[in-house]
C-alpha cells in the first residue's frame, strides 16, 4: 500500500465529462498547501451548486501551490475510448503543472501513467481535499466550455445539460443529428447517425 509522507508534494487528479455525449473530457490537477486547514466547502463537484463551484474554483486558484487543466478531444475519445482519454487528460494536466508532484491521488480505481507514485481512491472527490479541488476545477472549466459550445452549435441545449445524455439532449440529437463536438462512438450518437442515414 502506497502512503504519502510529509516530504511528498501531493497532487490530486479528477476529470469531468466522462458520461457526456459531446465535448471534451477535461481533467484537473491540484497541489494544495501541505499544512493548514483545507479550503472550507470542498466536495465532489457534482454535489455542489454552480454558484458554490464557481466560488470555490476562485479560492482554489488563489490558495493552491499549483494547478493545471488538461483535456482530451471528442476525436481522441472515439479513438481511444473514454477511460483511456480521461487518463490522457490527467497526464496532460500533470504536464502543465508549474510544480512537480512526487505523489498523486486519483479519483476512482484507475490511475494514469505518471512519473511518480499514484493511488486511486474510490469516491476520492468526497474524501481527499486535493481531489475535491481538482474535481471542481475540471467541472467549472468544462461547463464554461459547453456554454460557449452552445453559441457555436445552437439547438442542442449544451448550455443547460452540458453534453450529458438528458432526454432533451437525446431528442435534439435525433432531430438535428450530431454536431462536430459529439462523440461519434457513443451509442445514442450512433443511433442518431443511423436514423439520418435511413431518412
Amino acid at each position: 500500500m502506497l502512503v504519502a509522507t510529509a516530504m511528498d508534494i501531493l497532487a490530486g487528479f479528477d476529470e469531468a465529462g466522462r458520461g457526456c455525449l459531446a465535448g471534451p473530457v477535461i481533467a484537473a490537477a491540484v497541489i494544495l498547501p501541505p499544512e493548514g486547514d483545507p479550503i472550507p466547502g470542498l466536495d465532489d463537484s457534482k454535489r455542489l451548486s454552480p454558484k458554490a463551484r464557481a466560488r470555490l474554483a476562485d479560492l482554489i486558484k488563489t490558495e493552491a501551490l499549483a494547478f493545471a487543466v488538461g483535456r482530451a478531444e471528442p476525436l481522441e475519445i472515439d479513438h481511444y475510448n473514454i477511460l483511456r482519454a480521461s487518463l490522457l487528460a490527467m497526464q496532460r494536466a500533470c504536464q502543465s503543472l508549474s510544480l512537480t508532484p512526487t505523489y498523486g491521488l486519483i479519483d476512482g480505481p484507475h490511475c494514469p501513467d505518471l512519473p511518480f507514485r499514484t493511488k486511486g481512491i474510490i469516491h476520492g472527490d468526497r474524501l481527499e481535499p486535493s481531489i475535491s479541488a481538482a474535481s471542481i476545477l475540471a467541472k467549472v472549466a468544462r461547463d464554461q466550455e459547453m456554454i460557449m459550445a452552445d453559441r457555436l452549435y445552437p439547438g442542442y441545449g449544451f448550455a443547460v445539460h452540458k453534453g450529458y445524455p438528458t432526454a432533451a439532449h437525446r431528442k435534439a440529437l435525433m432531430a438535428l443529428g450530431p454536431s462536430p463536438i459529439h462523440r461519434m462512438s457513443f451509442k445514442p450518437v450512433e443511433a442518431a447517425i443511423d436514423r439520418l442515414e435511413t431518412i
